[in-house]
């Protein structure tokens, strides 16, 4: 069973890519989103054992939420019911040269204000074999980075694998009253990355969190040295032994509308690989354009590698990479955080099928 732990929240947003003082008063869009929840989601969807835990206010708001969950497979017996409230999250979908924009208030939620000891972390590891964990719910408090900390110790030494997604959140990580921004992200997450198996990352988190840097690289301007990251994941797994694999999101943001996307996974050890790949076998990105939705980009590539990486079918690192990165591809054309595709969707793009002609 998979297991992910994180802040999940009521997401708002305009209609199609309006502009929240365009339709306030007026009506938005109200779904769920949450890195972690959004990984959860997205492997129930593709026919995996999946438990969320989370902290919740008792109201009928978090009902909500939780029966959603459950809708798409994802056990939720395991959410503490607490004082506090749903986290709220506002974004507006940016289109050509405006960037999508996101504003939080999440402050006093219920996972912000929950203490390590209030969780019962035996129950929530229970038939647990792999822990999925990221980088913004210890952003958010300091109860909230101690429990995940306590969580990701309990599930090593129960043999768990676990998966950090970095997701530095320059808006978060103001709760120290002294150290904020990278330093405190820097500070907090190496105590996390000692125990973690698999890292995942973007082009950015690896010089935000672990202040390493590819070479020749500049995000704003669109400009990857793809080949760079291989030496990043080297120095990652150089820094932290207990790493096996390192996953960078490639994204050249060419505008709100065009992204190319793409990805490496590299094997401690080995050789990194690249997806996806043109006729001759060279990395060459997907070009997307008409995006729809590109938050919880990142999180579908997540939920992509950890389905193919526990499924034997996919018996190559290039396999898994593939059915990952074409599992985040498809992501943009879906509004809202969850990756709504099946297995046989994603594996259809991996497999060349780009065309988006109308399946009868």
């Amino acid at each position: 069973m998979f297991l992910g732990f994180g802040e999940v929240m009521m997401r708002v947003a305009p209609e199609h890519k309006l502009r929240l003082r365009q339709v306030l008063p007026g009506r938005v869009e109200i779904t769920w989103g949450g890195g972690e929840a959004n990984v959860c989601a997205s492997l129930a969807m593709f026919g995996n054992q999946v438990r969320y835990a989370s902290a919740l206010p008792d109201n009928t708001l978090a009902e909500s939420l939780k029966t959603s969950l459950r809708g798409l497979g994802v056990d939720t017996s395991q959410i503490l019911t607490r004082n506090g409230r749903l986290g709220v999250y506002y974004v507006e979908c940016g289109a050509n040269q405006r960037g999508s924009t996101v504003l939080y208030d999440r402050a006093y939620s219920s996972v912000s204000l929950a203490e390590a000891a209030e969780y019962d972390f035996a129950a929530i590891l229970e038939g647990v074999h792999w822990l999925h964990i990221s980088g913004i719910t210890p952003a958010v408090s300091r109860q909230a980075c101690e429990a995940n900390l306590e969580l990701v110790k309990q599930a090593k030494s129960a043999g768990v694998e676990i998966s950090c997604d970095l997701n530095f959140r320059k808006k978060l990580w103001k709760w120290h009253p002294e150290i904020q921004g990278q330093e405190l992200a820097r500070q907090c997450m190496a105590e996390v990355l000692p125990f973690v198996d698999l890292v995942i990352g973007n082009e950015e988190d690896a010089a935000d969190v672990l202040d390493i840097h590819p070479a020749d690289t500049d995000v704003t301007a669109g400009h990857l040295n793809v080949a760079a990251y291989e030496d990043v994941a080297q120095q990652i797994v150089t820094k932290y032994s207990n790493v096996k694999r390192v996953a960078i999101t490639l994204r050249e943001s060419i505008s709100a509308d065009h992204n190319n996307w793409g990805a490496m996974l590299y094997e401690a050890g080995g050789t990194a690989v690249f997806s996806p790949l043109n006729s001759a076998g060279e990395y060459e990105s997907f070009k997307i354009g008409h995006i729809v939705d590109r938050v919880g980009g990142g999180d579908s590539f997540a939920s992509g590698l950890l389905h193919a990486l526990n499924d034997s079918r996919y018996d190559s690192l290039q396999s898994v990479l593939d059915f990952a990165v074409a599992a985040s591809c498809l992501k943009h054309s879906i509004k809202g955080d969850f990756n709504y595709v099946s297995v046989a969707e994603v594996e259809a793009l991996a497999d060349g099928n780009a065309s988006g002609r109308v399946q009868r």
